[in-house]
């Protein structure tokens, strides 16, 4: 069992392990429609206990050998998710980078919660993990996501055309990354 944890004024992110599934199922089928324009096409089989469960032990495992390490976001002393933060693809050696992926719960959005969450999730793979770069991308139209990132202190470094298929569609996307001037 994974117990990194790191906790803000008003949230806890934690590693989710495979008996956590169903606040995963939860939180993934109450923001089906709500996150369907920025994530991959789902089907439903995705949103399944089972999947939500093999999921999870996939990214326990891929924490253990330090790939990533994948948050849920949840309100203090609340037993429910609000969001996810992520750091995937981590690389070592002379790179020492990887990319941040998040979302939040409809509910939960424009209330700071995202930024808090991921503020502090850089935080912990800046000064724990002793990482470089932070790269995190978005779809020209997610304004939400452009103007959190400008405000974590990320700069655009170019346009990926045709870069990843959302929701059923190939999609540019704007290259933004956040360098550790720390290390």
């Amino acid at each position: 069992m994974l117990t990194t944890a790191i906790t803000t004024t008003r949230l806890q992110l934690r590693v989710l392990n495979p008996e956590d599934a169903p606040l995963l199922q939860t939180y993934l089928l109450k923001n089906r429609t709500h996150l369907a324009p920025w994530e991959p096409a789902r089907d439903d089989s995705f949103f399944e206990l089972e999947q939500c469960q093999q999921r999870l032990f996939s990214s326990c495992l891929n924490i253990e050998t330090g790939q990533s390490l994948a948050l849920a976001v949840f309100l203090k002393n609340s037993s429910q998710i609000i969001g996810t933060c992520n750091f995937s693809n981590i690389v070592r050696g002379i790179f020492q980078a990887c990319h941040l992926g998040y979302a939040i719960d409809a509910e939960s959005e424009g209330q700071g919660y995202m930024m808090e969450a991921v503020q502090a999730g850089i935080q912990h793979m800046f000064q724990q993990q002793g990482l470089h770069r932070i790269m995190a991308n978005h779809v020209p139209e997610n304004i939400r996501s452009a103007s959190l990132l400008k405000r974590l202190g990320f700069e655009q470094e170019g346009v990926a055309k045709s870069y990843l298929k959302i929701n059923g569609v190939w999609r540019d996307h704007v290259l933004n990354s956040l360098v550790n001037l720390a290390d």
